[in-house]
């Protein structure tokens, strides 16, 4: 079955493996996943990940975080989908939870989170937020 949206795939396969607190989880390997995973990875709301060969597409194996019982990811969420993408121009980055939270861009720079897009001052398609 060909897959749609792998993004947002992932995404639920994380919130699924936190709330039956699993320590790993594998991902199907991407280009773009594995710049997601970099950012969870940069700003703490996982403890690790990495790539995983099979004699396919890959795997990306993630070492999900858990403090005190919680996990670090306490909600992640798709915005853009293939019937409505998302974009927003440098100026008007979302802030997520008044800046708790985290915002990933995929702009001309890469994909980077909603604070480096400010920085920059670029704007592009909204993936998701994290917090």
């Amino acid at each position: 079955m060909s897959r749609t949206d792998l993004i947002a795939d992932v995404f639920t396969i994380i919130r699924n493996a936190i709330l039956i607190k699993k320590d790993t989880v594998d991902l199907p390997a991407s280009g773009n996943i594995k710049s997601i995973m970099d950012i969870l990875k940069k700003n703490e709301y996982i403890d690790n990940y990495k790539l995983v060969e099979d004699k396919k597409q890959g795997l990306i194996r993630v070492y999900l975080k858990y403090t005190a019982g919680k996990s670090a990811i306490r909600n992640i969420k798709k915005v853009s989908r293939p019937g409505l993408r998302v974009y927003v121009k440098g100026k008007k980055v979302p802030v997520v939870l008044r800046g708790r939270g985290l915002a990933i861009v995929s702009t001309s720079k890469g994909v980077i989170t909603d604070k480096e897009a400010r920085e920059l001052g670029v704007g592009g398609e909204v993936i998701g937020y994290v917090w």
